[in-house]
């Protein structure tokens, strides 16, 4: 797997579940088909801006470093889909968001986050995001905007 697709995975996996140790992060990514040694793991982390921290309940887990979040949501979302966002299409009230491998997740809590007003809900798999809008006109003019 080349570097950019591991660190997407890694994106990714640390977005979706707590990861509390670099142990478990190898295990997630070793689930996903890919084997790194510690070394490439900590570089990468590093060179994505996640550290350790702790969650609200005071677990260890990874996460973005406090100076990399965005403030704006509308802009993660836009800056997310302009990475990994492929191909945007609307189906009735649906609009299927084609992804990179891994990131669906991450594109669907950019759009949740950023609380679209035509956004009913979102679901997603593994490089495809599903987003529910209430109807077919709002998911053709959802669809046109994300794309």
């Amino acid at each position: 797997m080349e570097k950019a697709e591991r660190q997407r995975l890694v994106e990714s996996i640390v977005g979706r579940r707590r990861i509390g140790s670099h142990e478990d992060l190898r295990a997630a990514l070793a689930a996903a088909g890919c084997e790194v040694a510690q070394a490439t793991l900590s570089r990468d982390l590093r060179e994505l801006g996640i550290e350790k921290t702790l969650d609200g309940l005071g677990r260890p887990r990874y996460g973005p470093t406090r100076g990399s979040r965005r403030g704006d949501p509308g802009e993660a979302l836009a800056a997310i889909l302009g990475r990994y966002g492929r191909d945007v299409t609307a189906a009735q009230n649906v609009v299927v968001i084609r992804t990179e491998v891994g990131t669906a997740g991450a594109i669907a809590r950019a759009l949740d986050r950023a609380g679209h007003p035509l956004v009913v809900g979102t679901l997603a798999g593994d490089d495809t995001c599903l987003v529910i809008a209430a109807d077919a006109a709002g998911a053709a003019e959802l669809a046109a905007e994300l794309g």
